[in-house]
C-alpha cells in the first residue's frame, strides 16, 4: 500500500513544486510544465501495456520492477541539474508509476474473493485517495521547508524499501505466457501518447495549432490501427471482448464520470481562492481539506455497505449524484466566500469521490477472469489517467474561453484564470467576470455527472448473459484464492 500511496502523491508533489524548480534550474513555460506532463503521459500510456506483461511475466515481478523504475526516476529528479535530466527522470518515474498501479490492482484481484476482495480494494481506493487529495498538502510542506528536491528523495526511499515487502506476495501469472503483442503494444503507446501530447499542449498552444491538431490526427490515427491489429491478433494487449463487457465497461465509466466531476475542482478552486478571494495558499489549501477528508473515511463505508448487501449499481449512482449535487451547491461561489460556506458542497463532492473511489475498482474486476486481471486493472487505470488528462484540459480551456468571452482579451483571460488579477478597481469586477465563468462550467460539470450517473445505473441493470455475466465475466466464490504461477 505504500507504493500505492506514493505514486499519486508524486503528482500532486511535481505540480506544487514548480515555482521552486523553475527558480533551482532556470526553467519556464514548456520545459518546466513536462517535469508533470511527461509523468502523467507516460503513466496513462503504459499502464495498459504493464498490467498485461504482469498477466504473461508475473504480476509480483511487474510490481517490483515498477518499484525499482520509480525510485530510480524519483532519485535521478531529485539530484537532476538541468530541467532535460528532470524531465527525462521524470519519464522514469511515470513508467514505473503504472507497472504499480497496474499490478497491484491485479494482485489483489487474483488474490481475493468475494467479501475479503471488497474490503482490500475499498482499502486500495482510500490509499489511492488519500494520495491524490492529501498529496498537494504534503509535497507542499516539504517543498516549503526543505526544498522541491526533499519530495522526489522521500518518493525515491519509500519505494527502494517497498519490494522487501513484497517478498511475502506470491507471484501469479496467466496459465499461458503467448508471445508479446509487439505490434498492438507499439500502436497503442504511439497512439495514446500523440493523444494526450495533443491535450497537454492545446491548452498552451491553441486548440487549432497545426502540432496540436497533429498530434490528435496522428494518434486517432494509431489508435485505429491499434484497434485493426488487435482484432486479427492471437494473443491481444488489449482483448476487445473486455471493453464490449457491458458491466466492466459501466464500472469504467463511473471512474471517467467520477474524475470529471472532482479533478478540475481540485486543481483550479486554490487558484480561484487566491486570485479572486485574496486567500493565502497556505488558507486555500485548508480550505480543499474541506473536499478530501472524507476521502479518508468513505471508501471503507462504500466497502462495508457492499459486503452488507446495498447493490454496487446503487451506490455508484449515488456517488456521481452527490458529486453532481455538490457541484451544483457550488456555485455559491463568489469573491470573499468564507470557507463554513463552501463545507457543504466539497463535503459533498468528496464524499462521492470517497465512495467511487471505494466500490469501483472492485466491482469492476468481479466481471474479468483470473487470467486478465492485469490487463483489466492496466485498462481501467489507462482510461483513469487519460480522463484526468482530458479533464484537465478541457476544464482550464473552459474557464480561459468564458473569461476571454467576458473581458474581450486572450491575454487577460489567461491572467485572470490563473489568479493573476490586479490590485485596484479593476479586480472586483474581474474577480465577478472569472465567478461567472465558473459558475457556468460548474453548471455543465454537474450535468455531465447527473447524466453519467443515469447511463451507468442503465448499463448495470438487469442480467447480462447467462447467469446475470457478460462476457468475460464469472461466478463468484466466497473464498479466498491465490494463484500461485499459473496453478490454482
Amino acid at each position: 500500500m505504500p507504493g500505492v500511496l506514493v505514486v499519486p502523491m508524486s503528482v500532486a508533489g511535481a505540480a506544487v513544486a514548480l515555482p521552486g524548480i523553475g527558480e533551482d534550474l532556470h526553467a519556464s513555460g514548456a520545459p518546466l510544465m513536462w517535469a508533470v506532463n511527461v509523468h502523467n503521459l507516460l503513466f496513462a500510456t503504459v499502464t495498459l501495456v504493464a498490467g498485461s506483461f504482469s498477466d504473461l511475466h508475473g504480476r509480483r515481478r511487474v510490481f517490483v520492477l515498477g518499484c525499482g523504475l520509480f525510485a530510480a526516476g524519483s532519485l535521478a529528479s531529485a539530484l537532476a541539474p538541468h530541467i532535460l535530466v528532470l524531465d527525462l527522470a521524470r519519464a522514469v518515474a511515470g513508467t514505473g508509476a503504472a507497472c504499480v498501479l497496474a499490478s497491484s490492482g491485479a494482485i489483489l484481484a487474483t488474490a481475493y474473493e468475494g467479501a475479503a476482495r471488497t474490503r482490500a480494494f475499498a482499502a486500495m481506493g482510500t490509499v489511492v485517495g488519500v494520495g491524490v487529495a492529501f498529496g498537494p498538502t504534503t509535497s507542499g510542506w516539504l517543498a516549503g521547508g526543505l526544498g522541491w528536491r526533499a519530495g522526489f528523495l522521500v518518493y525515491a526511499a519509500v519505494l527502494a524499501v517497498v519490494p522487501l515487502g513484497a517478498a511475502g506476495i506470491p507471484e501469479s501469472r496467466a496459465p499461458e505466457r503467448p508471445r508479446t503483442d509487439r505490434a498492438g503494444t507499439a500502436a497503442f503507446v504511439l497512439g495514446l501518447a500523440a493523444v494526450m501530447t495533443g491535450l497537454v499542449q492545446g491548452p498552451e498552444s491553441g486548440w487549432t495549432a497545426a502540432p496540436v491538431l497533429g498530434a490528435l490526427g496522428l494518434g486517432a490515427v494509431l489508435l485505429g490501427v491499434f484497434v485493426a491489429v488487435e482484432r486479427r491478433s492471437a494473443h491481444p494487449v488489449l482483448d476487445l471482448s473486455l471493453v464490449r463487457n457491458r458491466r466492466f465497461a459501466a464500472w469504467c465509466l463511473g471512474s471517467v464520470v467520477t474524475c470529471a466531476g472532482f479533478i478540475g475542482t481540485l486543481t483550479f478552486l486554490p487558484t480561484y481562492l487566491q486570485g479572486a478571494s485574496g486567500q493565502s495558499a497556505a488558507r486555500a489549501g485548508l480550505t480543499m481539506l474541506l473536499m478530501t477528508v472524507p476521502v479518508l473515511v468513505v471508501p471503507q463505508l462504500g466497502g462495508l455497505l457492499v459486503n452488507r448487501g446495498v447493490p454496487p449499481r446503487l451506490l455508484i449512482a449515488a456517488a456521481l449524484l452527490l458529486i453532481a449535487a455538490g457541484t451544483a451547491w457550488l456555485t455559491v461561489l463568489r469573491p470573499g466566500i468564507g470557507a463554513w460556506e463552501l463545507a457543504g458542497p466539497l463535503a459533498a463532492v468528496g464524499s462521492g469521490m470517497g465512495l467511487s473511489f471505494g466500490i469501483g475498482d472492485g466491482q469492476a474486476m468481479r466481471h474479468v477472469e483470473p487470467a486478465r486481471a492485469g490487463m483489466a486493472a492496466g485498462f481501467l487505470n489507462t482510461v483513469r489517467g487519460a480522463a484526468e488528462a482530458l479533464v484537465l484540459a478541457v476544464f482550464g480551456a473552459l474557464l480561459a474561453g468564458l473569461v476571454r468571452a467576458r473581458v474581450g482579451s486572450e491575454r487577460l483571460a489567461r491572467e485572470v484564470t490563473a489568479g493573476n488579477l490586479p490590485d485596484g478597481p479593476r479586480h472586483d469586477a474581474l474577480a465577478g467576470q472569472l465567478t461567472g465563468a465558473w459558475h457556468t462550467a460548474l453548471w455543465g460539470v454537474a450535468g455531465t455527472c447527473a447524466a453519467g450517473a443515469v447511463a451507468v445505473a442503465v448499463l448495470l441493470a438487469g442480467r447480462s448473459g447467462a447467469g446475470g455475466r457478460g462476457p468475460g465475466e464469472r461466478r463468484q466464490p466466497t473464498r479466498r484464492r491465490t494463484t500461485v504461477s499459473g496453478r490454482t
